[in-house]
């Protein structure tokens, strides 16, 4: 007989102790299909608060499904978040019963907690999750789990809103889930198309680096993993999926969303600010040519251009703004120089974090003040195009000045790059070892 497991200790606050610097990841690879030791290869976690309506028909049929169709070794965790009916007892004897299903309980509710704690003390390389009430068809299950095993994904979620998705659910529902992942895609510009849905997976590997630092332990937890996850350059799997709404769900919608919307508050200020070590998240993608370094290429130069050409012209918008207001109370000179330092300031904020992907404080200083080395450059190619005008045609409109100082800025713009790429930015990353293979061979227990 196996003892219910207690889990009250591993529910810590993520950043207790001073910030987590997880390392970065290794290359994926395809799991093996039997672990030598006997390891299940994927971990189900099925979180539950009182539910005992529900909890042993839900185990007894995601158990049969998995016995059916999965081809690996498997397990089935029951994460009680404090019941007070007598769904502890349930899981215990489901614990008991079926080998394959082992029961959790945790003394506090969220379940963004439960995840956390049985997810960060799992042994599967694969961890997954879903609700109680199985609303989503079980077959969707190996398809989302399969791009984790072959080591194509980081993270895997099943999908509600995918054109070939077929969705039984009420208006009110319907309308919430839409206009959620509205919301996250205009805020936190998440391309991922339902954070919501209760069907998902990672990569275990992946868990250890990116759920300490996911702060949410409610049902913001898995919006706020995805974000994190997409931020980092990780690979998101969707599935279409068949859905049915349980009418008698037990989830407060209206405290539910106030609760995520605070959530996108915190993740967007800690994501506009670069607090969070998201670096520490990349993995090499192995063939990937965009990975490649070629000598004579630089990398990432196109993506680079598009976003200084679109921080430029927003930047010279404003410019010519400042301009405009500031020559009504001074002269052509003095309006320049203001317009062109404003701007220059946001401009290199700007181009620091949106075009060559510096986040955080670090060296912030610093950068501005070699952003205003480049304006200086660029206030002499302004100010002498605006003395040479003055010398050729004294008096000239205001027209005038502002198509001379557009040619000149767009002088200035192709300096500025080319200074900010190479001593304001300079990428430090070095170039993989020509000896280096893609793959290298892992020492020891390919495990």
């Amino acid at each position: 007989m196996r003892t219910e497991r207690s889990a009250t200790s591993a529910t810590a606050a993520p950043h207790a102790g001073g910030p987590v610097r997880p390392a970065a990841l290794p290359a994926r690879r395809h799991l093996p299909v039997q672990p030598a030791d006997g390891t299940p290869v994927l971990d189900v976690t099925v979180p539950v608060y009182n539910e005992e309506r529900d909890l042993e028909r839900c185990v007894r049929r995601l158990h049969d499904h998995l016995a059916r169709t999965f081809p690996y070794r498997f397990r089935i965790t029951v994460a009680d978040n404090a019941s007070t009916d007598a769904t502890p007892r349930i899981a215990r004897r489901l614990d008991d019963e079926i080998p394959e299903v082992r029961a959790v309980r945790l003394e506090e509710k969220g379940r963004g907690r439960a995840l956390r704690t049985v997810w960060s003390g799992s042994d599967a390389p694969v961890l997954a999750y879903m609700d109680v009430d199985l609303s989503t068809d079980l077959n969707a299950l190996l398809p989302l789990v399969a791009p984790l095993i072959s080591g194509h994904s980081d993270l895997a979620i099943g999908s509600r809103l995918a054109r070939s998705s077929r969705v039984v659910r009420g208006a009110r529902r319907e309308f919430i889930s839409r206009t959620y992942n509205l919301i996250l895609r205009g805020s936190l510009a998440a391309r991922f198309s339902d954070a919501q849905c209760g069907f998902k997976a990672i990569r275990g590997d992946v868990a250890r680096g990116l759920l300490p630092l996911v702060e949410d332990t409610g049902w913001f937890f898995d919006t706020e993993m995805l974000v994190l996850a997409e931020r980092a350059g990780l690979r998101i799997h969707e599935v279409p999926v068949d859905w049915v709404d349980d009418p008698a769900s037990s989830v407060h919608i209206v405290r539910t969303a106030v609760e995520d919307l605070k959530g996108v508050w915190r993740v967007g200020r800690a994501l506009a600010v670069g607090a969070l070590p998201l670096d520490r998240l990349a993995r090499p993608f192995g063939d990937d040519p965009r990975d490649r370094r070629l000598a004579g290429v630089p990398g990432g130069l196109a993506r680079q251009l598009v976003g200084f050409c679109v921080v430029g012209a927003l930047s010279t918008l404003l410019y010519l703004l400042l301009y405009a207001a500031a020559r009504t109370v001074a002269g052509p000179q003095l309006a320049n120089a203001t317009a062109l330092l404003l701007s220059t300031l946001a401009n290199t904020a700007a181009n620091r974090r949106l075009t060559f992907g510096v986040r955080g404080r670090d060296r912030a200083v610093r950068h501005q003040a070699q952003g205003l080395a480049v304006f200086a450059i660029a206030l002499a190619l302004t100010g002498g195009s605006l003395a040479a005008l003055d010398a050729a045609h004294a008096g000239a409109a205001h027209s005038t000045e502002v198509a001379v100082l557009v040619a000149a800025n767009l002088a200035a713009t192709v300096l500025r790059f080319l200074l900010l790429r190479a001593w304001v930015f300079p990428d430090r990353t070095p170039p993989p070892a020509a000896t280096t293979p893609l793959h290298p061979e892992p020492k020891g227990d390919a495990r």
